[in-house]
């Protein structure tokens, strides 16, 4: 079973750790099964890529996978890396907000 994780496509997200580090952006795609994402402008890799009919071939640079521990959510507030936590808003409904500045994250 795949694991659960608390951040989400569409996140700003910041990574932490690796070649990238420091760069920031949206979380394009979450690959649960292997415990990674695609984050847009981050890990970005050439790939050689043959000509169809619908396009033309070539090298194409695309974003790479990145494990999910090299990544922090990004604080709403100042855009720093922040850790996820989760609360029971006053009319009932369960959101996540960032611990660093206590804002809400989901709308």
């Amino acid at each position: 079973m795949a694991a659960k994780f608390k951040i989400k496509k569409g996140d700003q997200v910041v990574v932490i750790a690796g070649r990238d580090k420091g760069r920031s952006g949206e979380v394009l795609k979450v690959l649960r099964a292997e415990n990674r994402l695609i984050v847009q402008g981050v890990n970005m890799v050439k790939r050689h890529t043959r000509q169809s009919p619908g396009q033309t071939g070539g090298i194409v640079n695309k974003e790479g996978s990145i494990h999910i521990s090299n990544v922090a959510m990004a604080d709403p507030k100042g855009g720093a890396a922040t850790r996820v936590g989760y609360r029971f808003l006053d009319d009932g409904t369960k959101v996540r907000f960032a611990r660093r500045s206590g804002e809400v994250i989901d709308r």
